[in-house]
């Protein structure tokens, strides 16, 4: 029969294949690594139309690609607001927002910015092991 022998013959090249690709006996754990990329990317996505849906995108004024904490006191958020009433995202679209508000909208940007550098996370470290 052909095409058992042809589907056969194609199974054990792919498997050669991947000996070639990965450390033998790491498939299982190469799969859910890439579903666990694929699920974080996923859910990139989805923050990522939230943070856009409720225009938070442009919140945080100052960018630390390292990344950083939230203010931790009530002045720090008083500072930050207030870096943030300079920007033309204040000035054309939230000048009635107040402290309480800008909270909201930063926190989801904050997010959206911690899963991408989680993302990073998520398949950096485990490509440079396999």
């Amino acid at each position: 029969n052909f095409s058992t022998n042809s589907s056969s013959s194609q199974t054990a090249a792919a498997e050669g294949e991947l000996a070639r690709l990965c450390i033998p006996g790491t498939e299982k754990q190469i799969g859910a690594w890439l579903l666990a990329t694929s699920g974080a990317v996923f859910g990139m996505i989805v923050l990522g139309g939230y943070t856009r849906l409720t225009k938070s995108g442009l919140s945080m004024v100052t960018w630390k690609p390292q990344g950083s904490f939230p203010p931790s006191s009530r002045e720090a958020w008083e500072k930050e607001f207030e870096l943030y009433k300079e920007f033309p995202e204040y000035k054309l679209a939230n000048k009635a927002m107040d402290v309480d508000g800008f909270k909201k909208i930063w926190y989801i940007e904050w997010s959206h910015r911690m899963l991408g550098r989680g993302i990073g996370l998520i398949f950096g470290v485990p490509f440079i092991y396999f």
